[in-house]
């Protein structure tokens, strides 16, 4: 599913944003990723989505080899995967149900099928009374919950959520994780990056922690180096 051999990134201007990583994260799997500021947390999502490119060792991820990929076929390799960001990204002269079928549209997916896959993933998130809202008249759960709808409507094998509570409250931010975590049930891969230690705490699941662009650890057990 995930692969790194070997990664490390050097950018530009000399910073080394990830030091030799060795990672691998099976079909299935529900995965934290922590660490500090700077810790290359960002520059992980980015090889991921091959937004970047690595500096030396390989990448693969849902059977694509990304340092060989080509151009063209990246929009086709990201369609695999599902993501959802901090800020949302929603389309604001958009309702919530057309911000949802965009997703599927812009694939040239067939009305008959958007309209009986739209209001299916709304009801999966809880927001099924929404569908003609906008996101101005939505909390910032809900509008988080638009984004991972919008994530999930094409059935990606992998979720990729990049800081997904920074922008709601607590208990928002525990109803999204217990959601990604129902969703994980059903079989897609979750890679959740996050600052949220106290969310990744109530959750049993694995959590890598990335501190100088180093895996500082790999397991359940993270708490313990984090706080050092």
């Amino acid at each position: 599913m995930i692969e790194f051999n070997n990664v490390t990134k050097v950018y530009g201007n000399g910073t080394e944003a990830l030091k030799d990583v060795n990672l691998k994260i099976d079909k299935g799997e529900f995965v934290f990723v922590i660490g500090p500021s700077g810790a290359g947390k960002s520059t992980f999502i980015k090889l991921l989505l091959r937004e970047e490119t690595p500096t030396k060792g390989t990448i693969e991820v849902n059977g694509y080899n990304l340092n060989k990929i080509k151009r063209r076929h990246i929009p086709q390799f990201r369609r695999s995967l599902g993501v959802v960001f901090q800020d949302f990204r929603l389309i604001p002269n958009m309702t919530v149900y057309d911000n949802v079928a965009f997703a599927l549209r812009v694939t040239n997916v067939a009305n008959r099928s958007i309209r009986q896959r739209v209001p299916y993933i709304l009801n999966l998130v809880g927001l099924a009374s929404k569908a003609r809202n906008y996101p101005s008249e939505l909390s910032g759960g809900e509008q988080q919950r638009v984004a991972l709808a919008r994530a999930l409507v094409n059935n990606p094998s992998l979720l990729i959520a990049d800081e997904p509570t920074g922008n709601i409250d607590p208990e928002m931010s525990l109803e999204i994780v217990e959601l990604l975590n129902e969703i994980n049930k059903c079989g897609t891969t979750i890679v959740m990056v996050t600052h949220a230690h106290n969310l990744v705490s109530r959750f049993d699941r694995r959590v890598i922690t990335i501190n100088h662009g180093n895996i500082v650890s790999d397991g359940s057990e993270w708490g313990s180096f984090y706080e050092r």
